[in-house]
């Protein structure tokens, strides 16, 4: 058994963000394991670059409401208490609404070979963005 002493937060890089954002690396495994988990905190109008996984990502919303956009222009909702799944290699973005912060876990693998644990494209704009928002499945 270990406790891992926290890292400090970090700025979210602005070539992958776009707005106000923070995040607390939580777990950064170490082979064996291949586990990330990063607390990532959201500005209201806050969110990612499009970008993808190459084993997934699950994120869990902690407090407000996340945005989690598809390429197909759809624009889900996900509340506190609430998680969602990004299979490998679907592109995707999340974020906060304009309104409020928003705060999840961000939870992915790094793949077992030379494959980047996220390709990071280019940033989303204010169109998919404020798309049409569809609530998840219950």
């Amino acid at each position: 058994m270990e406790f891992v002493t926290p890292r400090p937060t970090t700025k979210a890089p602005d070539d992958r963000f776009t707005g106000d954002v923070w995040f607390d690396i939580v777990q950064a495994g170490e082979e064996p394991s291949r586990l990330r988990v990063n607390l990532v905190r959201f500005a209201p109008g806050a969110r990612t670059a499009w970008h993808h996984h190459a084993v997934g990502q699950t994120l869990h919303v902690v407090s407000g409401v996340a945005l989690i956009g598809t390429r197909d222009g759809t624009v889900f909702e996900a509340h506190p208490g609430e998680t969602v799944t990004c299979p490998p290699a679907e592109e995707h973005w999340h974020g906060a609404t304009p309104e409020r912060f928003m705060e999840h876990l961000a939870m992915w693998e790094a793949p077992g070979d030379d494959r980047p644990e996220t390709t990071w494209l280019e940033k989303v704009s204010d169109e998919p963005y404020h798309g049409t928002r569809v609530r998840g499945a219950h």
